[in-house]
């Protein structure tokens, strides 16, 4: 399979990186120290293009592909994992789902803002008892003549505290379980709506993150996504998606993490020579690099099964893939993190050296999208599954 990247495919990641570079990196240590969102942040980048990257022109995107989606989230991970995060909420779980799903009327009203940066988007689907058993949800919508009206809460929401549209996930009918969810889209203007507090975060500081509340939330009918009780196809489908892309986040921050330890590694002096002559520094290195390289291939490698099949759904080579890409990538992204910390010694545990940030940062992507012991179920899932239907059969 030919990995070499398009013309295109090129420019958004040196477009991205370049950019990130020169408009966060300045910003880090007030974001990381204060938790501090910056403000214009979705309007800056909606001036390089990237909000709707994989969103038909129709609609001010660029008609890209998911792993343009990608390229641009690693990159942007290298500088700041934080609001690469809250960039992937808004453009990917947010807007891309919009655009799968959503009717001509939604997609009309609700994308061009989202692409614009003029809205900023967010995903609700976890719960306080609900993170990642999902089918488990408890948020209830019912209908009252041309209105939904949802009440319950979710937790844990990217983007919660600064969102203008959220897609949201409800149960319509509890009594079939998983095929009685249904998605909505929500304005953080609807009666009923509110931000219960905004969360508080050992890493990924700078992406906001809050607990909402639905009391008696009304809903126009008309902003149900797809039909009734089929949500759970919406919301599968949009997870595989959302795995590859995140992915993309640990692959960022595990690349800046080498790069930072190669610098320190031979400008850093013991013993009368720089420590990158020491083999056990040497091994370290060589490890991080390697393991880089594995997860960006299995990373890119599924981006490409996704774009063949955009749709995706339970029980494809798809949901295989991305489950194994955003294991390895968010384990891989944890460790190298952890060997760069040990390679500056103590000054990897000093704030002042920006190695500690992607350490704290890259531990999220373990656990958001589903946790590492939640994907390593899928891949096994996926794995049996026909072996246990031909055995069903004899």
């Amino acid at each position: 399979m030919d990995f070499q990247l398009t013309d295109e495919q090129r420019m958004i990641k040196e477009t991205v990186y370049k950019w990130s570079v020169n408009e966060l990196g300045p910003l880090q240590e007030k974001i990381d120290d204060e938790d501090w969102f910056p403000p214009d942040f979705f309007l800056k980048c909606a001036e390089i293009g990237i909000l709707g990257i994989t969103i038909d022109e129709k609609y001010g995107g660029l008609g890209g592909d998911v792993l343009m989606q990608t390229l641009a989230i690693e990159e942007m991970s290298r500088i700041c994992p934080a609001l690469a995060m809250t960039y992937g909420a808004h453009s990917n779980l947010c807007a891309n789902n919009i655009y799968k799903n959503a009717s001509e009327m939604l997609k009309e009203k609700y994308l061009p803002p989202l692409v614009s940066g003029e809205k900023i988007g967010a995903l609700g689907l976890t719960e306080p008892n609900a993170g990642s058993d999902a089918m488990s949800l408890r948020t209830r919508a019912v209908r009252k003549g041309d209105k939904y009206i949802l009440n319950g809460s979710k937790m844990f929401i990217t983007n919660g505290p600064v969102a203008d549209t959220l897609l949201v996930y409800a149960k319509t009918d509890p009594e079939r379980g998983a095929k009685g969810i249904s998605a909505f889209i929500i304005e953080k203007d609807f009666p009923g709506f509110s931000v219960a507090r905004k969360l508080k975060k050992c890493g990924m500081r700078g992406s906001p993150t809050a607990e909402l509340i639905f009391q008696d939330c009304e809903v126009p009918a008309e902003n149900l996504v797809g039909q009734e009780n089929m949500g759970v196809h919406v919301m599968t489908s949009g997870l595989d998606i959302e795995r590859i892309v995140l992915a993309g986040g640990s692959l960022g921050m595990a690349q800046q993490a080498l790069d930072y330890s190669v610098r320190y590694a031979v400008e850093r002096e013991q013993f009368g020579q720089s420590i990158a002559g020491f083999q056990m520094i040497q091994q370290k290195l060589a490890d991080m690099y390697t393991r880089t390289e594995a997860a960006r291939l299995l990373v890119y490698r599924a981006a490409d099964v996704a774009q063949k099949s955009p749709r995706g759904g339970k029980g494809t080579e798809l949901t295989r893939q991305a489950a194994a890409a955003i294991l390895f990538a968010a384990e891989t992204a944890t460790w190298v993190c952890d060997q760069g910390i040990q390679i500056h010694g103590g000054y990897g545990y000093c704030l002042e050296f920006p190695v500690q940030k992607l350490w704290r940062d890259a531990k999220l992507y373990e656990i958001g999208a589903g946790t590492s012991e939640i994907r390593r179920m899928i891949i096994a899932r996926e794995l049996t599954r026909e072996e246990f239907a031909r055995k069903a059969g004899r």
